[in-house]
Parts: C-alpha cells; structure tokens; sequence
C-alpha cells in the first residue's frame, strides 16, 4: 500500500525513472529514461525532444515519475526498445525500436489514477512522483537534447520504504532502486560506510528513533 507523505529529503540518486504521460487520445504512455536528478521538489529530466514523452509532457504539462526497484529489471526491459510514437521516427527505427500502444500490458505492470495529474502511476513501483512542467531548457543546435524542469507536486511511497516510527523519512537501507550504468543495469550493493552528512541532512539515527518509541 502507498502513502502519502511530505518527505524531508527528496533525493534518489541517478535511478531509473519510468515516466508515464497521456497522449493525444488520451491513452497512457509509459517509458524508461535514467538522466534524472532531483533538487529539493525540482526534478531535471534530460530527453529527446523527438521523444513521445517529451511531446506528451509539453502538451499536457504534467507527468508522474514512477521509480523502479530493482526486482523489477525484467518490467523495465521489455520497454527498453519501444516507442508511443507512431510512425516510429527514423532514427529510433534504425536502432531497433518498435512501436507499442499497450506499454503497461507489455511490461506486465499496472496503472492506477494518480491525486493531482491525469497520468497513471505505476502500481509496482515503491516510488511515484506526481508532476508538473516548469520549463524546457533547449541544449541548442542541432542537438534535440532538452533539460526539462519539473515540480514534485505529490510523492507516494510504498509504506514498507518508510524508517520505522517516522511518518516522512524514507529508510535508505530498505530502498534498492534499480540504476542505468553505461547502458546497463544495476542494484545497490548495500551500505558502504556511515555518513557525516546524516546528522547534518539525513535522518534521525536509529538510537533516536529507539528512545522516541520507548
């Protein structure tokens, strides 16, 4: 189950992001990217803007930004070479992509009604990102890479990410999201060494949270 919350730090990493939108006809459009970073309630998104997403975002100046886990590598993969745009533009064809209407039904995930947007989140996803666009950051010619700005308007987080006893503190030992390294996928491997930052920007540490529960 999914939770509403305001989370005090909204920050997760270079992980993949499935960005779902509507298009024309009102159907849902799904598609993996990974050039994504956050700064507080601002989220960049760096794109084609050949891209169907990237049309559907302009259109409809809204997204949900759904964050996968890493259990779900095999969902994320079969979106890997498909497109929502039809006829499907010569450069994506000429790498292998395919057009595909159903995306949800092909990756096997499933879409429920977002509070604030009309795109769908995904269901599967720990992580989901309502949004709105800000703006569009042109990278210049001839390349049709933007950076496109947007605002965190509503996040729900699967209630099991949460650090016990804390309503708005996501547990980064409990949340293992799936990462695009050089075209290749990736998980955390744990842990690697405690923080100087925590005490400054992270959490209250698990000694604090155990005498507030005592």
């Amino acid at each position: 189950m999914h939770k509403v919350i305001e989370p005090k730090i909204l920050y997760f990493g270079t992980p993949v992001v499935l960005i779902s939108t509507l298009n024309e006809d009102g159907s849902a459009n799904l598609a993996p990217m990974s050039s994504a970073w956050w700064l507080n309630q601002s989220c960049m998104l760096g794109m084609s803007r050949k891209s169907k997403t990237v049309q559907n975002l302009i259109r409809e100046q809204e997204c949900v930004l759904n964050l996968p886990s890493a259990d779900l590598v095999g969902a994320v993969d079969k979106l890997a070479l498909l497109t929502g745009a039809n006829p499907v533009p010569e450069t994506k064809m000429q790498r292998g992509y395919s057009y595909e209407s159903d995306k949800f039904g092909t990756a096997g995930l499933t879409p429920e009604p977002s509070d604030l947007v009309k795109a769908p989140r995904v269901a599967e996803c720990p992580v989901q990102l309502e949004a709105s666009l800000i703006k569009v950051h042109d990278f210049g010619e001839p390349s049709s890479l933007v950076s496109i700005e947007v605002a965190v308007t509503r996040v729900h987080i699967d209630e099991k990410l949460l650090m016990t006893g804390e309503q708005n503190y996501i547990d980064p030992e409990k949340w293992n999201p799936l990462i695009m390294n050089f075209c290749e996928y990736f998980g955390l491997s744990g842990k690697l060494h405690p923080s100087r930052l925590v005490p400054v920007f992270g959490p209250p540490s698990r000694e604090e949270g155990s005498r507030a529960l005592s």
